[in-house]
């Protein structure tokens, strides 16, 4: 499988291929061409062809691409079989609504607890996800094992020093909801940024430009 300098753009397109094939599967849809998944999705049948050779040949001449092995191949690629464990911290109204409603089981994350400073919240469940005190993520770590991704949704002011402290512990991923940038001089780390206000200002601009 090649991989070679894949770019940031290509890796967020992937997302995007599995979540369109997981339909067509669904739908009991055996085999899908690069024209089509260009009608779908808005990419040119050129581009789909470009990102796929990055990371090998998938499709064949005049046949396309067979949905169910097209999928599987992409769920490798973003590494949806490693077995990846994932906690969640900062149990608000954002933390609730991601442990009740969000499936990280389906892009391949094992939840495995949830953290709050909150003492109502402590040593309850919430959809099966027990919460503990923040002060015991090191204690429980040493339980339960290291996560590979923490989930922030903490405040502002408390986001880059928590990030630090997990970093320490040996976290090494985080989907970042704190609406802050964060940063590590530790390498390796690496950050996902999600910006609510920036997708929605997105929209402003394309409803404003019409």
């Amino acid at each position: 499988m090649k991989k070679q300098n894949i770019s940031d753009a290509v890796i967020r397109r992937l997302p995007r291929y599995y979540r369109y094939l997981n339909d067509l599967q669904k739908k009991e849809t055996i085999r899908v061409s690069s024209n089509l998944l260009s009608s779908k999705m808005g990419f040119t049948a050129s581009q789909i062809r470009q990102d796929f050779s990055c990371f090998g040949e998938f499709g064949q001449q005049g046949y396309g691409y067979n949905v169910e092995d097209l999928k599987r191949e992409i769920s490798q690629i973003l590494g949806m079989d490693r077995g990846h464990h994932i906690v969640l911290v900062g149990v608000g109204n954002l933390g609730h609504a991601l442990l009740n409603n969000f499936n990280f089981s389906a892009c391949g994350f094992a939840m495995d607890c949830a953290f709050d400073v909150d003492p109502s919240l402590v040593g309850t469940e919430i959809n099966g996800t027990r919460i503990y005190h923040s002060d015991k993520m090191a204690e429980v770590f040493a339980e339960k094992g290291t996560p590979d991704v923490a989930v922030l949704c903490v405040p502002k002011n408390v986001a880059q020093k928590l990030t630090d402290q997990l970093v320490e512990m040996g976290v090494m991923g985080f989907w970042n909801i704190t609406n802050i940038e964060l940063n590590s001089s530790v390498p390796g780390v690496e950050f996902e940024e999600i910006h609510l206000s920036d997708s929605l200002l997105t929209l402003s601009y394309r409803i404003s430009n019409k």
